[in-house]
């Protein structure tokens, strides 16, 4: 039984000693194909005061003069730095990459954050901050907001209150109207599992109700995210599962200290209930359709988290000086990772960069 227990103790220990030492908390410079550090390129972890907590962020660049992009993650909660690592961009050959950690999330996760400031209004207000900070930093009249899934219904919201703050608003998988959604991907998933012959799967979906009226079910909640992903039309077309896509890259990214990822989970699980049942009621095509500025959706053919079909028919009803929607038909829900070269060329042809 001690020695069970001590050997228990040598492979726990053993285990922490090893996510610290891949948890350095340093973010690598940008290099060449020489591997030489790219002369005049930044690779900073940044902390700011914003609204009145410590928030950090991400920002690389191979020339800080490029123009800004300030990437708005998903969740609510969770930072998507490392879809960066496991899907590189190269986005930062073009553009000064900012991947801001919102409040509540990752390296701005805090215990002390005053629960009453998780609000729609305070996100957008830190949003708009973050904005001034590194139009200041950069010395930029404008920068371009780009919003990914919950980031995508922070984002737009941030474009709508303040545009004289950005070049353009980039939707990717944009959300329109979630509860709506999650009902059609039942329903496609119901179909899809069918055809495939795995009647197990069908009798879980079809015993996990989701309902305009009713929102949706705990049994919905335990099943969604595998079944979505076992069919390729989640986070990615190759996220075969939450663990493998998700859970253990996280962990590899060297830039977070092993706080910080721990923070990363523990942010996700507080942040998402401050939000999420507004997030699914909310219909944005009712209520936000006029923009002064640029607006471009990007999103994925096979998206059934943030339903393509719904991200059109929002488009379709928005009035802006510039629009256009881009649909990728390789990707899920994460176009910008899934196909970069076309997102980077798209951005690059777009925006002028």
């Amino acid at each position: 039984m001690l020695t069970g227990f001590l050997v228990f103790l040598t492979v726990a220990g053993i285990g922490i000693a090893g996510l610290a030492w891949i948890s350095p908390g340093r973010l690598e410079p940008l290099r060449d194909e020489t591997w030489a550090i790219i002369p005049g390129s930044i690779s900073e972890r940044v902390f700011v005061d914003i609204g009145g907590i410590r928030q950090g962020m991400f920002i690389q660049s191979v020339d800080p003069a490029n123009p800004v992009l300030l990437f708005l993650h998903g969740g609510p909660g969770m930072p998507e730095f490392f879809m960066e690592q496991e899907f590189p961009t190269a986005i930062s050959q073009d553009f000064t990459m900012v991947w801001w950690e919102q409040r509540g999330a990752g390296m701005s996760f805090a215990t002390d954050i005053p629960p009453a400031s998780m609000t729609i209004e305070q996100m957008i207000a830190d949003t708009i901050e973050v904005a001034d900070y590194l139009r200041a930093r950069f010395g930029k009249e404008k920068i371009i907001l780009l919003g990914h899934s919950w980031g995508s219904y922070l984002g737009i919201q941030v474009a709508a209150e303040a545009p004289d703050r950005f070049l353009a608003y980039i939707g990717m998988a944009q959300i329109a109207h979630q509860l709506r959604s999650e009902i059609l991907a039942r329903d496609f998933m119901i179909d899809a599992y069918r055809k495939l012959g795995d009647e197990r799967m069908v009798r879980k979906l079809e015993a996990a109700p989701v309902s305009m009226k009713d929102g949706l079910s705990p049994a919905w909640m335990r099943h969604r995210d595998k079944a979505m992903h076992q069919l390729g039309v989640g986070n990615t077309r190759d996220t075969l599962s939450v663990v493998r896509g998700i859970f253990l890259p996280v962990w590899r990214v060297r830039a977070y200290t092993l706080r910080e990822k721990i923070n990363i989970w523990r942010g996700k699980l507080w942040s998402r209930p401050f939000f999420w049942d507004a997030l699914l009621r909310d219909d944005l095509a009712k209520r936000l359709t006029r923009f002064e500025l640029p607006i471009y959706f990007f999103v994925g053919h096979h998206d059934h988290t943030a339903n393509a079909e719904l991200s059109k028919a929002y488009f379709d009803v928005i009035e802006a000086p510039t629009k256009e929607f881009y649909l990728f038909e390789n990707s899920a829900h994460s176009p910008l990772f899934e196909e970069p070269k076309l997102a980077r060329a798209i951005l690059r042809e777009t925006l002028n960069a």
